[in-house]
């Protein structure tokens, strides 16, 4: 983070150390996680437990600290330990002990005690993957180690048959969400089959409300570029999000708290293997997918249902590392 301002070593230091209780540990700081390296060289180099101290800025709707903790836990199928100084005059908050099948966290909220919080939670201990180890290895939550699967078939089906259409259009406008230009379609309907595009970047929604509260606005949006706000990275986002009031401009602004529930899928064409998913509910909570699936073809879908809290935000974050240096 404003790296400019700072001299910088020409290689970065990968850090590890190891455990008799858990073999080794990685660490990487803050907005380190957003980026290839050193974050992601820890996990190709079979690393499976990191340590991630921060003085996280939190950025709704998609960039909050407990959100992309656990979304960094989920896409790199590792457990993340993380700890977030407290400083609510620069928004800074929420930490947690995070696994691909778990989440122990804690996230102050304004008016809260400033003061610190012990988490403490039993955690399995993860094997080293090979450097190179076959993705078709990662097996379902319940069944092994991973929440992730890896789907023979790229399709997949939320609805009764396989066999529909191709979801119908529906009309689109541009708005800016964390400082980029979203495309995005309102969800106006009890249940629908939506598909949006942000240029050549396709996501596809299939939705079931569960409670609607017709005072909430809901929006389903998609973006590939490169973001270049206080920090130049290249991203692929398929995002719903509870819009903060009954006008479309309003899509893309922080919000904290939501009272409508939806089933859903949410499902992306990515160019990239690095997607990084998050459903954060009303007053900071998580919830962890009811199933996550990368396909070979690098389409990856999530899918859940009956959601405990209101829906802020649902979403696929891609990272294309390869191209941020364009």
């Amino acid at each position: 983070y404003f790296e400019a301002s700072c001299d910088t070593p020409p290689e970065p230091e990968i850090i590890t150390f190891d455990t008799p209780f858990a073999g080794k540990f990685g660490l990487f700081i803050c907005f380190d996680i957003l980026f290839h390296d050193p974050t992601v060289l820890l996990v190709q180099r079979g690393v499976r437990q990191l340590i991630f101290p921060t003085a996280w800025m939190n950025q709704l709707p998609l960039l909050d600290s407990i959100q992309f903790q656990q979304a960094f836990s989920l896409g790199a199928n590792v457990t993340l330990l993380a700890v977030n100084i407290r400083n609510d005059r620069l928004i800074m908050t929420g930490s947690g002990i995070y696994t691909p099948f778990s989440a122990t966290y804690h996230h102050a909220r304004k008016g809260d005690p400033e003061e610190g919080r012990l988490l403490v939670a039993r955690v399995p201990v993860l094997e080293p993957l090979e450097v190179k180890q076959s993705a078709a290895k990662e097996v379902e939550a319940g069944g092994g180690e991973s929440t992730i699967s890896v789907a023979t078939d790229s399709g997949y089906c939320y609805q009764d048959s396989c066999d529909d259409p191709p979801p119908p259009s529906y009309p689109t406008f541009i708005s800016s969400m964390m400082y980029d230009t979203f495309t995005f379609v309102l969800l106006n309907e009890t249940q629908g089959d939506i598909k949006v595009c942000n240029g050549t970047f396709c996501c596809r929604l299939q939705y079931r409300w569960l409670l609607q509260d017709h005072k909430e606005l809901y929006a389903f949006s998609a973006f590939a570029g490169t973001h270049t706000v206080n920090g130049r990275y290249a991203l692929q986002v398929c995002a719903v999000v509870r819009c903060a009031g009954l006008d479309r401009s309003s899509c893309g602004q922080e919000v904290e708290e939501a009272e409508s529930k939806m089933d859903f899928l949410l499902e992306g064409n990515f160019d990239t293997k690095y997607v990084y998913p998050s459903i954060l509910t009303s007053r900071m909570f998580l919830e962890q997918p009811e199933s996550l699936e990368k396909a070979a073809d690098m389409r990856v879908t999530m899918k859940h249902s009956n959601t405990k809290g209101g829906l802020v935000t649902a979403c696929l974050y891609g990272r294309m590392y390869h191209l941020d240096n364009e």
